[in-house]
């Protein structure tokens, strides 16, 4: 008997051998990935100490207490599956927490993918430590890939783990931070193996949506709250489509590259197309603050896909809302989740 487990031990051992021999990069990847998680769970505090804490601003005790009405909301108002996420809150102590990069081809609007266990393919990648997002940018541009690397307020662990609160998630007003604690939430619902693009489009649509009927239902339609997040959705719409139909410009332009012409004449081509649709992005929101081009290089085929993941499909979702379930948003998500299986726990 010890024999046999021996030689089952061994294979085993052998077994975990050869697959990190061929998943290195991804192995490491994964451990790195989970202690940067671990770091930050075994550093938050339960809701309940702050809540009592009479050192805790008590502005941000109302935005905690925000939250949990919003995630009371999603579950009997919009049909999203329960969660103990954002029982315990992160001080990012003002720093950022997390780091994403995306690339692309040149010359092509194909983002890269990277795949990984379970959860399947991703067109973008996420660092803990800056340190290892730099490296892979030296590495991505060396590859001749164009980069974007933006930093993140918030995550979906999918139900694998309870996400906490962020600090920097109560610094949003009351209509972003119900946007994005629905988006975050709609992960956890439903999340579709290797499509990328559809489960952010859902997820920003759900997040879109679910915030305009819970600050309708509790502040009111003629309501500040309720006012502000509609106008600053009428921009952030307008940028979108502007950002979409000039993906659709770069997607055309770049058909018409002969293979034999130099990439300073293709980047010359690339970059005055870019450098007016900028231009007319500016002319949207018309305040510095909110949007500024900051030069040529600054956006790129990067830029573009990854509007393309979180905004492409938004009209398919809006209109099979209106057409097909006229405009009974608890119903249409129950379709969904029956229609697409999901990979959340």
């Amino acid at each position: 008997m010890k024999k046999v487990f021996r030689a089952v031990l061994i294979l085993l051992v052998f077994a975990i051998g050869i697959f990190y021999a061929f998943n290195f990069k991804a192995v490491n990847y994964g451990l790195a990935q989970l202690k940067g998680q671990m770091d930050i769970i075994f550093n938050t505090v339960p809701i309940e100490d702050l809540l009592t804490d009479q050192q805790f601003p008590d502005s941000l005790k109302e935005q905690i207490r925000y939250i949990e009405e919003i995630k009371k909301f999603t579950v009997d108002s919009l049909g999203l599956k329960p969660s103990g996420s954002y029982q315990s809150y992160y001080d990012q102590k003002g720093e950022p927490i997390l780091w994403v990069i995306t690339a692309c081809s040149p010359y092509k609007l194909d983002p890269k993918k990277w795949k990984f266990p379970i959860v399947g393919e991703f067109a973008y990648k996420g660092h803990f430590e800056k340190e290892k997002v730099q490296k892979e940018v030296s590495e991505l541009k060396e590859l001749g890939y164009d980069i974007r690397v933006g930093e993140v307020s918030a995550w979906s662990t999918l139900g694998y783990l309870d996400d906490p609160i962020l600090s920097s998630m109560l610094e949003k007003d009351k209509g972003q931070l119900a946007a994005l604690i629905i988006h975050e939430l709609t992960h956890g619902t439903l999340f579709v193996k290797n499509d990328l693009a559809f489960n952010e489009n859902l997820a920003d649509f759900v997040g879109d949506e679910g915030a305009k009927i819970f600050l309708r239902s509790k502040f009111g339609e003629d309501s500040k709250e309720f006012q502000d997040y509609e106008n600053s959705k009428l921009k952030n719409e307008e940028f979108s489509q502007l950002m979409v139909a000039g993906a659709e410009k770069l997607d055309s332009l770049f058909q018409t590259f002969d293979p034999q012409m130099a990439s300073n004449e293709k980047d010359s081509l690339k970059y005055q197309l870019i450098d007016s649709l900028m231009f007319s992005a500016e002319r949207i929101f018309n305040d510095s603050t909110r949007f500024h081009y900051r030069g040529r290089g600054t956006v790129n085929n990067a830029s573009f896909t990854s509007y393309l993941t979180y905004q492409g499909k938004q009209t398919f979702f809006k209109e099979e809302l209106e057409s097909k379930f006229n405009n009974n948003f608890k119903v249409y998500l129950e379709e969904l989740k029956k229609k697409y299986s999901s990979i959340g726990i």
